[in-house]
C-alpha cells in the first residue's frame, strides 16, 4: 500500500465534478481542462480505477461537455443540486459502493463544487487529491485560493500526469504501454 500522499490505483476514485455544456463554455481554460479530465477518464479506465461523474443542475447548465461523453464512461452521472457531491445521497452511495479510500477530484468550478467535494470527503477520512490542471473557476483568483485553501486543510494538490504515473506505479508493463499512448496522443495536441 502507497502511503496516503501517493495515488495508488487499487484505493483510488475518479471523480468528474459538473464538467457541462454551459457551465465550461464561461471557463477561459476550458479546452485544457477538458481535455485533462478526458485523459483521466481513459486512464482510469485502462487501469480499472472507478469514475464517478456528477452533473449539477442539468436543466440549467446542461449535459456533459461531448468530449466526456464519448469518453465510454460507465453508469449514469450523478445529478445534484447540492454544490457538494457528499450532500447528494446518490454520491455518496456510489462512492461507498467503490470500497475506495482515495478520491481524486476533478472539474468545475474549483472554488465551489470541487472546493465544498474535497472538504468534506476530508473531513469524512478520505485522501483527496485535487487534480489542479483539470480544474478551473471563471476567475484564476478564485480557483488559486480554493487551491491554497484545500491544501491548507489537508487535501493533496496535485497534477493530471503526477497522478497518472503514481497510478501506474512502474513502467514495462501492457498498462503502462497503453497509458502512454494516451498521455502522448495528449502531448501531441
Amino acid at each position: 500500500m502507497n502511503p496516503p500522499s501517493v495515488v495508488d490505483r487499487s484505493a483510488a476514485v475518479l471523480v468528474l465534478i459538473d464538467l457541462q455544456e454551459r457551465l465550461a463554455a464561461v471557463m477561459g481554460r476550458r479546452a485544457a481542462v477538458v481535455e485533462t479530465a478526458v485523459l483521466l477518464a481513459g486512464v482510469a479506465r485502462e487501469l480499472a480505477m472507478p469514475v464517478i461523474v456528477t452533473r449539477q443542475y442539468p436543466e440549467g447548465l446542461g449535459d456533459l461537455v461531448p468530449e466526456l461523453s464519448s469518453a465510454a464512461l460507465e453508469g449514469d452521472p450523478v445529478d445534484k443540486l447540492s454544490f457538494c457531491c457528499t450532500k447528494e445521497p446518490a454520491f455518496g452511495e456510489r462512492l461507498a459502493d467503490t470500497r475506495r479510500s482515495q478520491v481524486v477530484l476533478a472539474g468545475i468550478e474549483t472554488h465551489i463544487c470541487v472546493a465544498q467535494t474535497a472538504l468534506a470527503l476530508r473531513g469524512s477520512g478520505h485522501d483527496v487529491f485535487v487534480v489542479a490542471d483539470a480544474t478551473c473557476s471563471r476567475r484564476d483568483e478564485d480557483h488559486a485560493v480554493a487551491l491554497d485553501r484545500m491544501r491548507a486543510a489537508g487535501v493533496t494538490v496535485t497534477t493530471a500526469e503526477s497522478v497518472i504515473y503514481e497510478a501506474l506505479g512502474r513502467a514495462g508493463t501492457p498498462e503502462f504501454a497503453a497509458v502512454l499512448t494516451l498521455v502522448k496522443g495528449r502531448a501531441a495536441r
